[in-house]
């Protein structure tokens, strides 16, 4: 008789595999712990995502081939092979024009969005908001021989941001 491992037959790999599934986990013989080649764990297919991709790119070609082929080749050799019914020669140049058309007033439009949705340049609301924090006071309590620590995060008052970019006296 064959060994309990030895596997001849895609059949066997999965009947194989169901009992492996079947045991509960704490009840696994000894011959299971073993590493096997034919382990349901370790078998690995492809990713979803990886699988959407090459349909995604196979499909793209072929889309492409076939328009190419709709917009190139004469109407007597596409009636000759048998193709009696395609979309008229307008839809070669309309197509990819609505389409450029269609993104570039989507660009437009997500840039006029964010026009609309940025407050006003004299607006307060450019300099501070709710997360906005002052720098905070140094502890008075500290000697002059102490290290000091790092301040917390806090935001520089704009008078000082211009007094380093407009002055020529440069940092105080």
């Amino acid at each position: 008789m064959e060994e309990a491992h030895s596997v001849n037959s895609p059949r066997r790999v999965l009947s194989f595999s169901k009992r492996q599934k079947q045991k509960p986990f704490g009840l696994q013989d000894s011959d299971s712990t073993r590493s096997s080649p034919f382990r349901a764990s370790q078998v690995q297919g492809p990713k979803p995502s990886e699988v959407y991709g090459f349909v995604g790119s196979i499909s793209t070609v072929v889309a492409t081939l076939i328009f190419l082929i709709w917009a190139y080749v004469p109407d007597k050799l596409l009636e000759s092979i048998g193709i009696h019914y395609y979309p008229s020669r307008y839809w070669v140049l309309a197509m990819p024009t609505y389409l450029m058309v269609t993104l570039l007033l989507g660009l437009a439009f997500y840039i006029g969005l964010n026009f609309i949705a940025t407050p006003h340049p004299t607006s307060l609301n450019t300099l501070f908001d709710e997360y906005s924090r002052e720098p905070g006071e140094i502890d008075s309590q500290m000697e002059e021989g102490d290290e000091r620590p790092i301040d917390p995060i806090s935001d520089i008052d704009i008078t000082r941001i211009n007094d380093i970019m407009f002055n020529s006296s440069g940092v105080q």
